[in-house]
């Protein structure tokens, strides 16, 4: 399931009932809101954080404006909307740079929440900016966790700087020297994690603060979690006063309870969010996105800075004039393909369309695997063949199906799929719509 699925389903069911309605009546209104209170519950938000919520969109929605305009339904899902951004925070909360180089940010975290990956997450992030971060191994008691930073260091193209068990504190200090004199302009340190808060490890985090002069103090937080991650952030922010928060695992939580409760209780912005397994799976978090997801509008912003990463402007030229000159092959075919993986995969990009909730698509509608049977098919074909479709007969799909695990059927299928591609573009030929991706 996708982002907040379950609460997504909920609100727009409540609201489809006030739509039909027509006029609304106060009644009817605080009927809905006690509705969206149990949603919000359901989904694990903070008690209190739901509450006050409630009685805020509540208020604001009874009001004669409202009642009496022609549209009052709407009205009331967009004063919903535009409590929803202010209850994750008013805007994109960026990381802050430090008036002298280089910025240090403190990571820290409960042991399993992803804190490690996220070091070498939050480099690639930092180096699209145009930054030069370095990794610092501070955490010296979880066993192999400085080799699992230099392992995801290495994947980002990010250095790691580590100093074996010594005193993590002191590490702290020599790598910021050692970033001032190598020319690092910003410092990432891996802290130690702990299964639980204990007075150890917030010893330890208070003195590396102490040692260094640290720009930002980052809790990464499981949002699987629901509330617990909430109590955690609270207790972390009441010693540290934390300066941000990065959600992990927000791919796989169907409720959102943290995200939606976390900015109200602690007061700290989130300011990243994990979306995936891969080293590229961090996003900046942009609560009025947020807010459009939750309520089944999309988020076409996102999806359209996936694109970008994805597919360079000058690829999507020279797409453009293959289309329009029809010469487009089934090695531009496969590039669509490995490009919709990289922006994360066909169900990923439909939960960031608008209305998508509606349709209710389940795993076998959106089954990644058919993308995959599609590229190992074409992968199995010679450049000729990719070139040139036509040519592929009964011995060669049977060549291709032997040799990419899969059926003649299943290669007969791909190859009038492509044609019927090739069709559509031919009738767009001419016509003022551009089309990136063929499927």
């Amino acid at each position: 399931m996708a982002l907040f699925a379950s609460l997504s389903e909920r609100l727009n069911h409540i609201f489809s009932k006030l739509t039909k309605r027509g006029k609304l009546t106060e009644l009817e209104i605080r009927s809905a809101m006690r509705e969206v209170r149990i949603a919000l519950l359901e989904a694990d938000v903070n008690l209190k954080v739901a509450k006050k919520f409630i009685a805020e969109v509540s208020e604001k929605a009874v009001g004669q404006q409202v009642l009496q305009s022609l549209n009052p339904a709407q009205q009331v899902i967009k004063i919903v909307n535009e409590e929803l951004i202010a209850l994750m925070g008013s805007g994109n909360a960026k990381l802050e740079i430090a008036s002298r180089l280089p910025t240090v940010i403190m990571m820290c975290g409960l042991q399993g929440a992803g804190k490690t990956t996220m070091c070498a997450k939050l480099a690639v992030q930092l180096k699209k900016q145009g930054k030069k971060p370095l990794l610092v191994a501070g955490d010296i008691y979880r066993p192999a966790a400085i080799d699992q930073l230099k392992v995801v260091g290495g994947k980002a193209g990010a250095e790691v700087f580590e100093r074996g068990t010594q005193s993590p504190v002191k590490t702290a200090r020599e790598a910021v020297d050692y970033a001032r004199k190598m020319g690092y302009d910003t410092v990432v340190i891996d802290t130690a994690g702990r299964l639980h808060i204990d007075e150890k490890l917030m010893l330890e985090l208070e003195n590396i603060t102490k040692e260094v002069e640290v720009t930002e103090i980052l809790l990464t937080v499981d949002a699987m979690t629901g509330q617990d991650a909430v109590n955690v952030a609270e207790t972390f922010n009441s010693r540290l006063n934390v300066t941000g928060v990065i959600l992990t695992k927000l791919d796989g939580d169907t409720r959102g309870g943290a995200c939606l409760s976390i900015k109200a209780v602690t007061g700290k912005p989130i300011k990243f969010i994990g979306v995936g397994e891969k080293i590229t799976d961090l996003e900046p978090f942009y609560p009025d996105r947020m807010a459009s997801r939750i309520l089944g509008m999309g988020d076409v912003l996102s999806l359209i800075e996936r694109a970008q990463e994805v597919v360079s402007e000058k690829q999507a030229k020279e797409l453009e004039k293959k289309m329009r000159e029809n010469s487009f092959t089934l090695s531009d075919y496969l590039a669509q393909f490995e490009a919709l993986k990289k922006m994360g995969g066909a169900s990923a990009l439909m939960s960031m369309l608008p209305g998508a909730g509606k349709f209710k698509l389940s795993e076998k509608d959106i089954d990644e695997r058919k993308i995959e049977r599609i590229r190992a098919i074409i992968l199995s074909m010679t450049q000729k063949e990719r070139d040139n479709p036509q040519i592929i007969n009964s011995s060669r799909k049977r060549r291709i199906a032997l040799g990419s695990g899969t059926t003649v059927q299943d290669v007969n299928q791909l190859l009038k799929q492509f044609d019927q591609t090739k069709e559509l573009m031919k009738r767009m030929k001419g016509g003022k719509g551009k089309m990136r991706f063929p499927f």
